[in-house]
């Protein structure tokens, strides 16, 4: 009897004194509001409005129907806030460009970046004080790992695979691997990141917490030869039945795990599998000496020309890491256009060595940013994968390397591009994923350059919101 609708016609008419003024502002006929009144009054045994000429007025009775009336209908309000998805938001007085402007998304998009203060939105963002920039793109990662975090320090890359991670990661299950996700989602959301690109064990829990959460992901069907969590005809079901339920935000991806873990014929079976199902192909590649070692005495040539004599090497492939690379090596990769997943404070953290920048940048490569797994970097915080990024370039003695600008589209844009996502930058028709950043932190003060600012001063605690499609998360 008490429907949300209801009490909103009962709290109007208390509002305004009138059935007829109250039917008006609420789009209904007068004797519907009677209507609705009537069945109220019935239902709680008494009046709710004394009828004056020209005016109705509460009973004590109706007084107190109010008081919880209001409340109800406020809970409500709070209700839809929080967990309807708005079909529009006008950010206002926000800063882009250098220059004050509002910003009006539609759906999931930007729809106009000049838009009049007062546009009428579902939402409204006060932005005063803020600047808006593209959100980041993790391209390589291990969410779940996030529940490894601290489990071993200062080992190099496979003595600390052997004695701690692979011994640890036998005794997960499901859902260990749904809250490892959980976490990591909560954490990259809450440093800027709007989309992560897995290679872990059980997709469909990634695929959930993914969804839940409102982010985009790439999750990987993640291959190794022997692992008990990696079936090939499982897996080939998995792929088969899967229906995205976010509606465009996730996607599966092949995450053939290494060349050290996954032999060359099941390298070219799921490399031949991923191309005729249009899925794209993710790798560690070249990530220590002792891979490039390893491969060397196995197969008697180097990672990348060995994927290369494979067949695996395309436009498809993103491949992590390739610290380890020599400038014909990065020939090949330019030629066969693979892009890179640069991950600098995973490959400092477990002591795997400096990316040639200098060859990767002259290579012309997509570039792009990953933060690897928790358990080897401790973090997931994209902005400080930019500084270090920046930084460790820099290392050699030339202050130009790697500029402020391009790092960030390492971060941005340049991982949208690989992953075919139509965003990366604040753009009338782009997809709506952005952060939006505080000024007042004194970090950001002076504010002579903002994007110098965001990758070398700043931190997280600058971001007030996150936007995914269009959508706070």
């Amino acid at each position: 009897m008490f429907e949300d609708f209801r009490l909103r016609v009962f709290a109007k008419v208390a509002e305004l004194g009138s059935f007829t003024a109250a039917a008006k502002s609420l789009g209904i006929t007068q004797p519907a509001v009677s209507q609705h009144i009537s069945e109220l009054e019935k239902a709680v045994g008494g009046a709710l409005f004394e009828r004056k000429r020209g005016r109705v007025e509460l009973t004590a009775r109706g007084r107190l129907f109010l008081e919880h009336a209001d409340t109800i209908l406020h809970d409500y309000k709070q209700l839809d806030q929080a967990f309807r998805v708005p079909e529009s938001i006008l950010i206002r007085n926000v800063l882009l460009d250098g220059r004050k402007t509002c910003i009006l998304i539609r759906q999931d998009r930007f729809a106009d970046l000049d838009a009049p203060a007062d546009t009428p939105a579902d939402r409204i963002i006060e932005a005063d004080g803020m600047a808006i920039l593209p959100a980041f793109y993790n391209t390589h990662t291990h969410a779940a790992m996030t529940l490894l975090r601290g489990l071993a320090d200062d080992l190099p890359l496979q003595e600390w695979l052997e004695q701690h991670i692979w011994p640890f990661e036998a005794s997960l299950t499901s859902e260990d691997i749904r809250r490892g996700n959980e976490l990591a989602i909560r954490e990259m959301a809450a440093t800027g990141t709007t989309f992560f690109s897995d290679m872990y064990f059980d997709p469909e829990e990634a695929v959930a917490a993914a969804e839940a959460a409102g982010t985009r992901a790439a999750i990987g069907i993640t291959i190794l030869d022997n692992h008990p969590k990696s079936h090939g005809d499982a897996l080939k079901d998995f792929i088969k039945n899967w229906k995205d339920p976010s509606g465009g935000r996730i996607q599966l991806v092949i995450a053939t795990h290494s060349i050290y873990t996954v032999c060359g014929e099941n390298l070219k079976r799921w490399a031949d599998f991923a191309r005729r199902n249009g899925l794209l192909l993710h790798i560690h590649l070249s990530e220590t000496r002792r891979e490039v070692e390893d491969c060397i005495k196995a197969h008697g040539t180097t990672p990348v020309r060995y994927l290369d004599k494979l067949g695996f090497l395309g436009p498809d492939v993103i491949a992590a890491h390739c610290v380890h690379v020599d400038a014909e090596e990065w020939k090949i990769l330019a030629r066969r256009g693979v892009t890179i997943a640069h991950c600098p404070c995973s490959n400092m953290k477990l002591g795997s060595g400096r990316f040639p920048y200098e060859l990767a940048l002259e290579s012309g490569c997509r570039i792009t940013l990953g933060t690897d797994g928790v358990s080897s970097n401790n973090n997931l915080d994209m902005r400080e994968e930019m500084k270090f990024a920046a930084l460790l370039a820099k290392l050699t003695g030339d202050a130009s390397l790697l500029p402020a600008a391009e790092v960030f589209r390492w971060a941005t844009r340049n991982g949208a591009e690989f992953f075919g996502i139509d965003a990366g930058e604040i753009a009338v028709g782009k997809q709506a994923d952005a952060v939006l950043l505080d000024l007042s932190v004194p970090s950001m003060q002076p504010c002579h350059n903002l994007i110098s600012n965001w990758v070398y001063s700043a931190d997280s605690s600058c971001i007030r919101h996150t936007l995914c499609a269009g959508r706070l998360i």
